[in-house]
């Protein structure tokens, strides 16, 4: 084990997955390889969120050969939002690694988030170094981090890059309540509001080589757009009265 990687005694991997049969296997392995560089202690979670190709199958095989590998199947596709609470839910370790199953990114570069996660960092948000997708892709991409950045004051540098480290006691003020693909802004709104401390690397980002994105169609961004308006009004104009927990008050004094 790396001295910069002693920082973290233990890591949750987990992938959502859906119909990534062509890139969910070499994720699993790229991600087993790395995590025994960096930790002795940790896991692998991948929720297959009711794929239809044969993801299942991929998955139910991978486990058989990778014993620290666990597979949460959803009986129905429950959206990106549902398939990351489904994984935060089932980690267990001290330090939570997400990344998507459809290897636009390269679980290797973990091993550059480990080292930004040193003490006072609660969050490291990983920024795309270039985007690697089709031009209509990247107008809309663009579009929508200038509009998420704006409406609720976000800081960071890549509101969509989900490539990140998070601690686990993160959770512990953060309560994630999106299913659809506005959950990213709802995390890093919450992570922001709660005062935890975000760290910025640059990372990767590779064209999508196998399967079709699940949200660049006409539908899907009118659906984001009124989703992001309501998440506005939740986080911003009631100032996300259920995100933090407030402490008691403080009772008067008699005297």
């Amino acid at each position: 084990m790396r001295d910069e990687h002693r920082m973290v005694q233990s890591i949750s991997a987990f992938f959502p997955a859906y119909n990534d049969a062509g890139t969910i296997a070499s994720m699993i392995v790229l991600a087993d390889l790395t995590l025994r560089e960096i930790t002795e202690d940790y896991e692998i979670v991948v929720v297959n969120d009711g794929s239809s190709d044969h993801t299942p199958e991929i998955l139910d095989e991978m486990a058989a050969l990778y014993p620290r590998l666990r597979i949460i199947h959803h009986r129905k596709n429950r959206g990106y939002g549902g398939a990351l609470r489904s994984g935060f839910s089932h980690a267990t370790k001290e330090a939570i690694f997400y990344t998507d199953g459809d290897a636009q990114y390269d679980p290797r570069e973990l091993a550059l988030l480990v080292p930004a996660l040193r003490d006072g960092v609660d969050v490291v948000n990983g920024y795309k170094i270039q985007r690697s997708d089709p031009l209509h892709r990247v107008i809309i991409g663009r579009l929508y981090h200038h509009v998420a950045k704006l409406a609720f004051g976000l800081k960071i540098r890549d509101v969509d890059c989900d490539f990140r480290l998070i601690r686990r006691h993160v959770f512990d003020k953060v309560q994630l309540e999106k299913d659809g693909g506005i959950i990213c802004v709802e995390l890093m709104k919450k992570v922001q509001d709660a005062g935890f401390v975000v760290a910025e690397v640059p990372v990767h980002h590779y064209h999508r080589a196998y399967g079709k994105s699940q949200f660049f169609n006409l539908r899907r961004v009118f659906r984001v757009g009124v989703d992001l308006a309501d998440l506005w009004f939740a986080l911003v104009l009631h100032r996300g009265t259920r995100t933090i927990a407030e402490p008691p008050p403080i009772p008067l004094s008699k005297d």
